[in-house]
């Protein structure tokens, strides 16, 4: 007989059952109970096999059963080794953030690309990258992002160029209709995909995705006007909880924001070296205009003694 079943008929027996149990007799209760939960859920761990749950989300995505999937560390490891040089030291944190992210997030078998989330990667990464101090590297560092992500580059920018194209001359409202399902071209496929997916997961980079198309049809680049839009997009149109994707597009902006101001710093240092710079060729160029001018009086002395001697 369980510990718990005692209590109870020790409890019956009891005259004091009809009164309010004391302290220690809720926690006994109460202990006895965690006893029973600890019981099933080590009964539950004794029994269980990957894939075999009866579940409907056990059903679908049974057959990833025993996939091996990299853990984070070596994905970084992978994108060290493919980029083939170092990072900069102030950029560094900030791609390990962006490798990690990404390669939990496609690797989760909920994941599903989609041209609103390869926007938002593009996106992103010319943002964060536009102003890489080493010229060229850029495009390094996004193809090794890719390469050790398993995601082709070509297929993801070309999604992403197909949206942009299409969102030409829109307004917000089409793209709401869209995200609702409704009209043609790549937004409404994804709509209804992500409608009917009672598994969709939400990632950044489709939350970036969507402040890109508010971007392009007009909407103020700010978090407080784009908020209400987020809002819009998500919970109304495609009926999915909106709270990530406006903490996002808040975090987006503060970064932006940062970037913003870090490039206005960078211009500003910059004007300021050149103005140094052509100080110094001015002041150059004055000291060989008066070197010159000495030599000048100089060869005109010579002269000028040299024909005082002449004459006597």
């Amino acid at each position: 007989m369980k510990f718990s079943t005692i209590i109870a008929v020790a409890a019956i027996n009891s005259a004091a059952a009809f009164t309010a149990p004391s302290a220690f007799t809720r926690s006994t209760a109460l202990n006895a109970g965690l006893l029973d939960d600890v019981e099933s859920t080590i009964a539950r761990a004794a029994d269980y096999q990957p894939g075999a749950a009866k579940t409907a989300f056990a059903e679908r995505f049974k057959h990833l059963q025993g996939v091996k999937v990299k853990t984070v560390g070596e994905a970084f490891a992978e994108f060290t080794k493919i980029l083939g040089q170092p990072i900069n030291a102030l950029y560094k944190n900030m791609m390990t953030d962006i490798v990690g992210t990404t390669h939990l997030t496609v690797v989760n078998a909920r994941f599903v690309r989609d041209p609103i989330w390869s926007l938002g990667m593009i996106s992103a990464l010319n943002l964060l990258l536009k102003n890489y101090p080493e010229e060229g590297t850029q495009e390094k560092i996004t193809s090794s992002l890719f390469e050790c992500c398993g995601l082709d580059e070509a297929e993801v920018r070309a999604e992403a160029a197909e949206l942009k194209a299409w969102v030409a001359g829109k307004s917000k409202d089409d793209i709401t209709k869209a995200l609702r399902g409704e009209g043609d071209g790549p937004i409404p496929a994804v709509a209804k995909a992500t409608k009917d997916d009672e598994y969709w997961m939400y990632s950044r980079f489709f939350g970036i995705g969507l402040v890109a198309l508010m971007d392009e049809v007009g909407v103020e680049m700010n978090a407080d006007d784009v908020y209400p839009v987020m809002t819009e997009f998500v919970q109304d149109s495609l009926g999915k909880p909106h709270f990530t994707a406006c903490s996002d597009s808040d975090t987006y902006f503060k970064i932006k924001g940062k970037l913003d101001l870090m490039e206005t710093m960078m211009k500003e240092i910059e004007i300021r070296e050149k103005k140094r710079m052509a100080q110094r060729l001015e002041d150059k160029a004055e000291t060989q205009i008066r070197a010159a001018e000495r030599q000048a009086e100089m060869a005109d002395e010579v002269e000028k003694e040299a024909a005082k001697m002449s004459s006597q």
